[in-house]
């Protein structure tokens, strides 16, 4: 069985409660994305055009600091999740894929979400994943356990 790690950033809880839940069923370590200035409720606004993650949406090239990262060395499988914003995983989750050594490993993306599929999201993170090769992942917004298992076993 492959050694996992289930990585995530969350900035309301809702990808947090997920995250433990999947390492829990992956049997996997838990490490949380810490932005070194958390996102606050008027940063999350997104129909602000002046909020924070409207700004760095606006400019994919950001990349907010993060407080660390884990040594990726013993980790075969790591699963990245996040909250999609605008149809994609935001940009702390670049800064935190481009602080790890993920080269041939296997990145899987979960995200939880109030309606967008994972769209391109794969194709946007594998250019900060160099060398990982990085499946297409899921919304698993609300998935039971099982489907949490089954999810799981695609990677294992």
């Amino acid at each position: 069985m492959a050694k996992s790690l289930v990585a995530y950033f969350s900035a309301t809880g809702t990808t947090k409660r997920l995250a433990e839940r999947l390492a829990k069923v992956a049997g996997a370590d838990l490490f949380q994305i810490e932005p070194q200035q958390p996102y606050t409720s008027a940063d999350l606004n997104w129909s602000d055009g002046s909020s924070r993650t409207t700004q760095e949406k606006n400019d994919p090239s950001t990349r907010p600091a993060i407080t660390g990262s884990p040594d990726t060395a013993p980790y075969d499988v790591v699963y990245i999740g996040f909250p999609i914003w605008w149809y994609t995983a935001p940009n702390v989750v670049h800064t935190f894929l481009e602080a790890c050594n993920l080269a041939g490993k296997t990145v899987v993306p979960f995200a939880t979400s109030d309606g967008s599929s994972m769209g391109r999201t794969a194709q946007s993170l594998a250019a900060s994943a160099q060398g990982a090769k990085v499946e297409q992942g899921a919304v698993l917004n609300g998935a039971s356990d099982a489907r949490l298992a089954r999810f799981v076993g695609r990677f294992q």
